[in-house]
């Protein structure tokens, strides 16, 4: 079940630059706040297939409903009952704020990632 892909870990490199980048120089209504929702999701599936021998079926059930459980605890304003609102990082992680249109992204990259995988790919494990 463990092993290393450097394939996907590549893949989770880059897409954590791209991340980092979008964060640090896009400030618009739509490429930071929807695209980077979808682009996190497909990092964090090329991050579970980077180091586990897992299906694209099961990485992506881990990465949905991780997703769903993030945005879950901002509709629950878990952050601050955890008095965590100060924390940069937890502010990364968790977020702060619920929108539903952030799950119709998360399941878009999802939804990218299955369909990309299913079609290119010989061995979808």
């Amino acid at each position: 079940m463990l092993h290393f892909n450097k394939t996907y870990f590549a893949f989770t490199v880059l897409l954590f630059l791209a991340e980092t980048l979008i964060d640090l120089f896009l400030h618009d209504q739509l490429i930071r706040p929807y695209f980077g929702d979808v682009l996190v999701v497909i990092l964090m599936y090329c991050f579970i297939k980077s180091f586990f021998n897992v299906s694209v079926g099961t990485a992506a059930i881990i990465v949905i409903c991780f997703s769903f459980g993030v945005e879950c605890s901002q509709h629950l304003n878990l952050i601050y009952k955890l008095g965590l609102e100060n924390s940069g990082i937890a502010k990364a992680v968790l977020g702060n704020s619920f929108s539903w249109l952030d799950l119709l992204a998360y399941v878009t990259g999802i939804f990218c990632v299955v369909i990309f995988e299913k079609k290119y790919l010989k061995n979808p494990h």
